[in-house]
């Protein structure tokens, strides 16, 4: 254990650190500092992302930001998204002219962020801790248990990464998980809808990994050290907060 402390010391580091943010941020609870680190959260991912997809185009961060204003005052944020995807829809089908590849920072990471924060306007401040336990711990585990017993390759898309580490990762992360959302619905439905944002979240790493390789770089950013960028730091919580929100609108 102290070799692995040693050897990933900034990356232990910046853990701790963001723990305490992220921990003072729940206490307080408002509205408004949510928003506010949440808007950083996806003004910063959303220029990492133009970078893994490659587009060069400045007035795309005016869209984003005037989307994060906009969703402040909205019930349901992420479906700025949706309302944007007819719109360009609307406007290849009418000009036969439209470059798909611009919509891409806007479906990864945008609309999962503007789920969390659609998930804390309807399931309050509980529901954020929810997902960041299940995911952090499904996280961690597995780079502890991948790094103590993993034999077996995961997939292409990330060498690292290994099955048993992975497997690993989902039981913590769901027995971590099942304890705060059984706070909130109960032991049962907690335990099933841990179990699909842990996994979910796997997929989500994997995704940016997959993304990552494709634009041959290590990291999306290097704001964080020991870590990259913050995509590389949200990567699980865009797909599981998708699970999460579902699960909870239909349970």
């Amino acid at each position: 254990m102290y070799e692995l402390v040693s050897k990933y010391k900034d990356r232990f580091l910046t853990a701790i650190l963001l723990v305490a943010i992220v921990g003072a941020i729940f206490i307080i609870n408002n509205k408004m500092v949510i928003w506010s680190v949440l808007g950083l959260i996806f003004l910063l991912s959303f220029h990492e992302s133009l970078k893994l997809f490659d587009i060069k185009n400045d007035y795309l961060y005016v869209g984003a930001t005037l989307i994060w204003l906009v969703a402040y005052f909205l019930n349901k944020p992420h479906e700025i998204i949706l309302l944007l995807s007819v719109g360009a829809i609307s406007y290849l089908a009418y000009t036969k002219e439209l470059n798909q590849k611009l919509l891409y920072p806007f479906l990864y990471p945008s609309f999962s962020i503007l789920m969390v924060y659609s998930l804390y306007l309807h399931h309050g401040v509980i529901s954020l801790v929810w997902l960041v336990v299940t995911v952090a711990f499904t996280d961690i585990c597995a780079f502890f248990v991948g790094k103590k017993f993993g034999k077996t390759p995961f997939s292409p898309s990330s060498p690292n990464k290994t099955l048993e580490g992975v497997i690993g990762g989902v039981i913590f992360g769901t027995l971590f998980g099942t304890i705060i959302g059984s706070i909130y619905v109960g032991v049962i439905s907690s335990v099933v809808i841990t179990l699909f944002v842990s996994i979910f979240s796997v997929f989500g790493d994997l995704f940016e990994s997959y993304l990552k390789r494709e634009a041959e770089v290590k990291d999306s950013g290097n704001i964080l050290p020991g870590h990259g960028g913050v995509l590389d730091r949200v990567d699980g919580y865009l797909f599981g907060v998708v699970f999460l929100y579902i699960l909870l609108e239909i349970r």
